[in-house]
């Protein structure tokens, strides 16, 4: 193989790199920036960072963060409401809201997020989806969290 032909192979590569690179950079997950979903998520689905903060856009969502106070308070979505799933008064509390309005709901890992999902749905919520891998996916995708 010529010289030329090793060089611009090289080049190419060095292009194509550097592209993809670029391209990850500006992907990082915003509720502020990110556009409002189309469609509903399904009732009880558990979605990426990117399509839970579209979900979380559309009109009427509450985000609700289903960890301890404690975890809340060391950072949390913007706009979250925390309600403790562990807590004995999460029945209670959830049985306050809107059973029919949209919830997205999140944890630290996803677990307990789930776990809330069967809770509201057997309380007779029809609009509740969750975060897969929790606020820890969140800030990997470079999701914005906030300590208010």
């Amino acid at each position: 193989m010529s010289h030329r032909r090793r060089l611009a192979g090289a080049l190419l590569a060095l292009v194509a790199v550097t592209s993809v690179a670029a391209c990850g950079s500006d992907d990082a997950v915003t509720l502020s920036s990110a556009s409002a979903a189309a469609a509903a998520p399904a009732p009880g689905a558990e979605l990426s960072a990117a399509d839970f903060a579209a979900a979380a856009k559309r009109e009427g969502t509450t985000i609700l963060d289903v960890r301890t106070p404690a975890e809340f308070a060391e950072g949390h979505l913007p706009g979250a409401v925390n309600i403790d799933v562990q807590s004995p008064d999460f029945a209670a509390r959830i049985a306050q809201l809107d059973p029919k309005a949209p919830y997205a709901v999140y944890c630290r890992s996803g677990n307990r997020s789930a776990a809330a999902l069967q809770l509201m749905q057997g309380a007779g919520f029809t609009s509740a989806y969750h975060l897969g891998g929790g606020i820890g996916a969140w800030q990997q995708a470079g999701g914005e969290v906030v300590t208010n």
